[in-house]
């Protein structure tokens, strides 16, 4: 009689670590944590107000209002695309503002309606529309991230930093004639950020930008360049309500001009929750997209109710999460409620406004350049051994600054208001040129090949370069489809050359059946249990976490234990299902229950057709051009499994 083999996953362990994004710090931390990335925030978030009143002719009286507002729906966005619920909100460390892209065609309709009160309703009107667009229109871009590979969110990402870059100088220094002190200020609060960072661990480092801050305001007040008269003038209390200015109108221009707005922004958001993904290292996909979009359209439509504007997720802040390390969304949800009370209390606000702009100026420059890092960082998974990669960055970034530096240039292009749209801002232009030159190149007109992603450090690899290959090559290539059985590999091999990449693929699932038992056998032990605490390869990882199942709770973890210790007792070797071809958790447990009462020699056929199952869903992993993104998946779990 054989004694059954305990699985590793059978293993008593403690409870589970929850991700470092859903992790609830101590009170004190979430306080000072939201109000750094509040403060680092504020000067953003009240420019779109200031800029849009000046230009449309309204009150100082108005314009503190539509702060309030502005601040008060920041705060219950930052929470519904932090904390999240249902589908709507992408639960990442992203706080929502008013996006930039937005300021040329409110002024423009508001204008248009004859300016003051009377122009806003008619803002108003079309951000109610395009919010609610955006929010129902959001699956239907989620299922488009095929046409966002690293070469154009890395892109997006570092173009969003880099002509940020002018807002920070701005504050900084000014454009012209900059004034020596204010230099001294802005380089002052950068160098106190680094020097802190340098200096100092743990606590005292995550909150450099907040003591840069304090520090660079606290000087210029001793100095007498900083002024809190306004806090005394302020009154304590100042609430903000529906349709303050007005009964919203709708005009079907500034509807569709408003529509176009929140499709570019969709463009921005989707490169912010890449980049944010991968400073938190956790996993972003369509759903995740589709989440953000519809938080997105939620918070532009109650923005259009309270009197406020279209909303995004907030580069600036995207900066501060790479600068501190510090990943919970719940310090987001924080700020979030933070900005709720500021829009409540106008004296609150007016101390956040008192800092100097030269200091806010030299936080953001630190801020705004890391945000272009971390584009970089995801430039640096694209092949640029494939020319058309460096024509879409080269391309994007170039046209992008040329904007950024003559940001007159749509007065000489024609189309008014809608090349004005795009011209104006370098984030949209650049955006626009990366999407369209990547469609041009990989998705329109006569194909070059599929390309498939190989072992790391290969880049991209084609069809073409797939039939050159020696049979070592494609072992190393390829093997990680079959849990690195190379008697699979080797069968694919002598299947040579391959017309397509559908060849390919039927090479692979022949190559499966080709071994002899004890081959079979041995390969379907290399398989691990189902929700096992410990995956050794990247591919297993990724299989399994698609339903989860790579981070049980404790109660589920025990179901999957027993199941596995049954099967392995009856069969001899690991239950093994395609995880991604079910939908829920409950639906592996039902299925290998059900299995329980095959034959043996059924169930190994069975777990056979499981495994061709799964190395069909890993060719998809490694073909990139039938999922271009998944390039940069394939080599951030190949990271990880090193």
């Amino acid at each position: 009689m054989s004694t059954a083999v305990t699985p590793p996953a059978a293993a008593k362990r403690g409870k589970r670590v929850k991700h470092p994004v859903d992790e609830v710090l101590a009170p004190q931390k979430l306080a000072v944590y939201g109000a750094q990335h509040v403060l680092a925030f504020y000067a953003g978030a009240v420019i779109v107000p200031i800029l849009l009143a000046g230009a449309i002719g309204l009150s100082d009286e108005q314009l503190i209002h539509l702060i309030n507002a502005d601040l008060f729906t920041c705060g219950i966005a930052s929470i519904i695309q932090s904390v999240g619920f249902w589908k709507v909100g992408v639960r990442l460390p992203l706080l929502q503002g008013v996006t930039f892209t937005a300021v040329a065609p409110m002024i423009a309709i508001g204008l248009a309606a004859g300016g003051g009160t009377e122009g806003l309703v008619y803002i108003y009107g079309a951000v109610i529309v395009a919010g609610l667009f955006t929010f129902f229109f959001a699956p239907f871009f989620g299922k488009l991230i095929r046409f966002f590979p690293p070469v154009v969110t890395g892109s997006v990402i570092a173009i969003i930093g880099i002509a940020l870059l002018p807002v920070a100088v701005n504050d900084a220094v000014g454009f012209t004639e900059p004034a020596q002190k204010d230099f001294y200020y802005a380089i002052g609060t950068l160098a106190i950020i680094i020097i802190i960072q340098r200096v100092f661990k743990g606590f005292m480092a995550t909150v450099a930008v907040l003591a840069g801050l304090v520090i660079g305001t606290t000087v210029a007040f001793v100095l007498g360049d900083a002024n809190f008269e306004s806090v005394g003038s302020s009154d304590w209390a100042g609430l903000t309500t529906p349709f303050f200015f007005g009964i919203p109108k709708f005009s079907v221009t500034a509807i569709i001009s408003m529509i176009v707005v929140m499709l570019i922004t969709a463009v921005e958001t989707t490169g912010d929750v890449f980049a944010t993904g991968e400073i938190v290292e956790k996993r972003v996909g369509p759903e995740d997209v589709t989440r953000a979009l519809r938080a997105d359209g939620l918070a532009t439509t109650l923005g259009g109710v309270f009197n406020s504007f279209p909303y995004t997720c907030f580069a600036e802040n995207v900066g501060l999460v790479r600068l501190t390390a510090i990943k919970s969304r719940w310090v987001v949800a924080t700020a979030g409620a933070i900005m709720i009370v500021i829009g409540l209390i106008p004296k609150a606000g007016a101390v956040a406004a008192s800092i100097p702009h030269p200091v806010l100026g030299g936080a953001a420059i630190a801020m705004f350049a890391t945000v272009a890092v971390v584009g970089i960082q995801m430039l640096g998974r694209v092949d640029f051994n494939d020319h058309r990669n460096v024509v879409i960055v080269a391309t994007s970034v170039g046209l992008a600054m040329l904007v950024t530096m003559k940001p007159t240039l749509y007065t000489v292009v024609p189309g008014g208001r809608w090349s004005e749209m795009i011209f104006n801002s370098g984030i949209t232009l650049g955006s626009i040129t990366a999407i369209g030159l990547n469609l041009v190149f990989f998705h329109v007109g006569k194909s070059f090949g599929p390309a498939v992603a190989g072992a790391p450090g290969q880049g991209v690899i084609r069809l073409d370069q797939v039939n050159d290959m020696s049979q070592d090559q494609f072992a190393e290539t390829f093997a990680g489809l079959f849990q690195g059985a190379r008697w699979a590999v080797d069968g694919a091999y002598a299947q040579r050359p391959f017309a397509d990449t559908q060849a390919l693929r039927a090479a692979m699932q022949d190559a499966l059946f080709s071994g002899d038992p004890a081959q079979q056998q041995e390969f379907l032990h290399s398989f691990p249990d189902l929700g096992a605490d410990q995956l050794e390869r990247a591919e297993s990882v990724r299989d399994q976490s698609v339903l989860g199942l790579d981070r049980l709770n404790d109660e589920d973890y025990e179901e999957f234990v027993e199941l596995n210790r049954g099967y392995r007792e009856k069969f001899g070797f690991p239950l093994i299902v395609s995880v991604r071809n079910l939908r829920k958790r409950h639906d592996v447990l039902e299925q290998g229950q059900d299995r329980m009462s095959h034959s043996v020699h059924q169930e190994r056929a069975t777990a056979l057709i499981e495994i061709g199952k799964i190395v069909d869903h890993r060719f998809d992993d490694l073909v990139a051009d039938a999922n271009p993104i998944h390039t940069a998946r394939t080599q951030r779990f190949d990271q990880l499994g090193h």
